[in-house]
């Protein structure tokens, strides 16, 4: 299809082609059973994992920015009548509310450059549960681990407290870089998160703010760290959150009991 189309990979957009079908239906194998569901994808370039969600049933919308692939992706389209949407446009940008009335997941080999983005704007959707009932996405494996980890470990950070305080997250599987055309200097990984109900009386807002003071300065302690955000520091005493710890030390649910009493005081 490549050679057919004379594509390469663009390493300004953050390509990396993936062409094991046997690796793929794995992949696309993860959420369960895709028979009959619709599935959003975040830049299939040339439609290798686009073709194992198609083979699985799904119908699925597709979001590419790079015209050079939409030719392949129109061929793509013509085995699969009327399962396949492909839309030229940002991701970044897009409403899914706008593409989707029904529940969705949403499943990509995530182009490395907006991957983080793309997911922090899908966790932070104000309307919770949200349309979409699992993301099922690729990273490069450092920020897989991040957003997997627990407190107490390097990887741990504020990409991992946003992603498990309202989602169950694990690491699905690990892909080597010898699978990608071309190889990327890096390792990879499939993250899996499914929606769980959300703590009440927390804005997401507040532990967005919460982490980004804490971890903007992760070698600091909290009474550093939090000193210049309105609240912070006496909510730290109200729950006997120790002031001198390090904020890769705390839990996510003691950040999420930081941020429902931040959110009762604003």
């Amino acid at each position: 299809m490549i050679k057919k189309h004379g594509l390469s990979a663009n390493k300004a957009l953050g390509q990396n082609f993936l062409f094991d079908m046997q690796l793929l239906d794995r992949i696309a194998a993860v959420p369960g059973d895709l028979e009959g569901q619709k599935v959003f994808e975040v830049g299939p370039g040339p439609g290798g994992l686009t073709r194992a969600l198609l083979q699985a049933g799904a119908q699925v919308t597709a979001v590419e920015r790079d015209g050079r692939c939409l030719p392949a992706l129109a061929e793509l389209g013509e085995y699969f009548p009327e399962r396949l949407t492909v839309i030229d446009d940002d991701a970044l940008k897009i409403d899914l509310s706008s593409l989707f009335d029904t529940p969705f997941h949403i499943l990509s080999n995530l182009p490395y450059n907006v991957g983080s983005a793309l997911l922090i704007k899908w966790l932070s959707e104000p309307q919770w549960p949200p349309q979409w009932q699992s993301l099922t996405l690729m990273f490069q494996r450092e920020v897989a681990d991040r957003i997997v980890a627990r407190e107490g470990t390097e990887a741990y950070g504020r990409l991992s407290i946003l992603a498990q305080w309202r989602c169950d997250a694990r690491l699905a599987m690990t892909v080597h870089r010898s699978a990608f055309t071309p190889p990327p200097k890096v390792m990879s990984a499939i993250v899996h998160l499914v929606p769980k109900a959300q703590p009440e009386g927390v804005d997401p807002k507040a532990l967005a703010d919460l982490t980004q003071a804490a971890f903007g300065q992760r070698r600091k302690m909290l009474r550093q760290s939090l000193k210049g955000m309105a609240g912070a520091l006496d909510a730290l005493g109200s729950l006997a959150i120790d002031s001198s710890r390090r904020p890769e030390t705390v839990s996510v649910d003691e950040f999420v009991a930081i941020a429902r009493l931040l959110s009762s005081s604003s």
